[in-house]
């Protein structure tokens, strides 16, 4: 079903998605720098929870869209150069201010959930950028974007649990990587180029 997935370049794409400085990042690494890797690791359960409750909601609407409207196809495939535009804006002005840590064992895993469920910029990026990657051709579109959001949920767990990991040695040294203007390039960099192969190599075949 998935044969059609340009994969290097699909893989690149949430690779440099989920490294790219950002509330989650941030947030995790100063979470268990704090209050150590069990608790940051139970924040990125919660994180995942609700990344892919968001996974659920983005490939059922936007299959039941696509099928009713097949003109919507341009109009998310520029808002996937948008979107993407947009975060490298982001990346680029992300000054590493991590958000306010709470006391008990399981206030990770709320923050973490809740944050995600009620984060459109999460729907949006599975709706127009992952859904970049489905073909009508292939089979139920819904079907894709769930397989292909769950690969991009596994390179987010990756990228999480790693940086828990590391926050729970190196909170400071993090801190100091995200407030790097080079760094910040660099991502901001990689994300307008994504933009721009999603304007010119997934346009609707007539």
């Amino acid at each position: 079903m998935l044969s059609h997935v340009d994969w290097p370049a699909f893989l690149i794409a949430m690779a440099a998605v989920e490294l790219t400085p950002g509330p989650n990042m941030g947030w995790l690494a100063a979470l268990s720098a704090q209050r150590g890797r069990r608790v940051g690791l139970t924040a990125v359960v919660g994180v995942t929870i609700g990344l892919f409750v968001q996974i659920l909601a983005a490939a059922t609407g936007l299959s039941a869209a696509l099928s009713e409207m097949p003109i919507l196809y341009e109009g998310l495939r520029w808002a996937g150069v948008a979107f993407m535009l947009y975060l490298a804006v982001e990346a680029w002005r992300d000054t590493g201010i991590a958000s306010p840590l709470q006391r008990d064992s399981y206030a990770g895993f709320r923050r973490g959930l809740i944050a995600n469920l009620l984060n459109p910029k999460a729907l949006v990026f599975y709706l127009v950028i992952v859904g970049q990657f489905a073909s009508e051709s292939a089979g139920p579109l819904w079907i894709q974007i769930i397989l292909l959001g769950l690969i991009h949920l596994a390179v987010a767990v990756t990228v999480h649990v790693a940086i828990v990991l590391a926050g729970d040695r190196l909170g400071a040294t993090l801190e100091r990587y995200r407030k790097d203007v080079w760094v910040r390039g660099a991502f901001a960099l990689t994300l307008a180029s994504i933009a721009i192969w999603i304007a010119f190599s997934t346009g609707r075949p007539s």
